[in-house]
């Protein structure tokens, strides 16, 4: 059964689409059947990773609105083990057209549940907002990853969506876990960097991933060329980073051995 992984941060341009594109194909580099589903009306994901939203016949609108199987909506990507399932615009008319739906939380879920078994990782990138869709995939997924920027806001916001999840965690999904906070735009050469890494770690502690994605020209030029930086520049820090991650959780989910991740990756 696939452990279905959950990137969400209401607030916007703190690396969430960047991560969830590049922690996805990161995995299925590394050899995991992975599924990068766009929970975004934005659908900066599935543009991100080669695919024009305009083109989109089947996306995960028409999974949760209009019942159709996943396997329609579901796009295959030129990096092996990795599949997109899109959105397009009319995902923004969904959070409406479901208000009225009986367990209108649980959609999402529904949707999940029937290709769960297909793969070993799906990734959710959801939307900067706390709207029913995002609580659609925190209530769809077992865990949730917290993209947070090192710059001044960081701790912005982050109280009211640890909030959020500790209510989806009482009333619709009592085994979400947060599997970890995740530091995004470290530049080393910035005291205030390195001031955000220290205060993140001393208020979350554990919670807070080994792992920090660094600034790199190459994460910001791939998605122009509709692939992940794995792809566009497998040897950049981009790409070692978010490799990185992809091992630590590997390795926190018990899927290989300490052994077979002893020899990390390095920039």
């Amino acid at each position: 059964m696939g452990k279905i992984i959950a990137l969400a941060n209401q607030k916007g341009g703190v690396g969430k689409t960047t991560s969830s594109i590049n922690l996805a194909a990161s995995l299925a580099v590394l050899e995991y059947r992975t599924l990068l589903l766009d929970a975004d009306p934005q659908a900066n994901s599935t543009s991100g990773i080669g695919f024009d939203p305009r083109n989109i016949k089947n996306s995960i609108y028409e999974c949760i609105i209009n019942g159709i199987d996943p396997r329609e909506a579901i796009q295959k990507t030129e990096t092996p083990n990795l599949d997109l399932l899109p959105a397009h615009i009319d995902l923004v008319g969904a959070e409406i057209e479901m208000i009225n739906l009986t367990n209108r939380e649980y959609k999402m879920k529904a949707v999940l549940e029937s290709i769960r078994d297909e793969y070993d990782f799906i990734i959710i990138d959801c939307s900067p907002s706390l709207g029913l869709i995002t609580i659609n995939a925190l209530t769809a997924a077992d865990s949730v990853i917290i993209p947070v920027q090192c710059e001044y806001f960081a701790l912005e916001g982050l109280g009211k969506l640890l909030n959020t999840i500790k209510i989806v965690q009482s009333r619709l999904n009592t085994q979400l876990q947060i599997e970890g906070i995740l530091l995004t735009m470290y530049d080393v050469r910035l005291r205030l960097s390195n001031q955000v890494v220290d205060e993140v770690r001393t208020h979350f502690e554990d919670m807070v991933f080994d792992t920090i994605i660094q600034r790199n020209t190459r994460l910001s030029e791939a998605p122009s060329f509709g692939v992940s930086v794995i792809m566009h520049d497998a040897n950049c820090k981009g790409a070692v980073n978010y490799l990185n991650l992809a091992r630590e959780i590997i390795r926190k989910n018990g899927l290989v051995s300490n052994e077979e991740l002893a020899t990390t990756v390095t920039a």
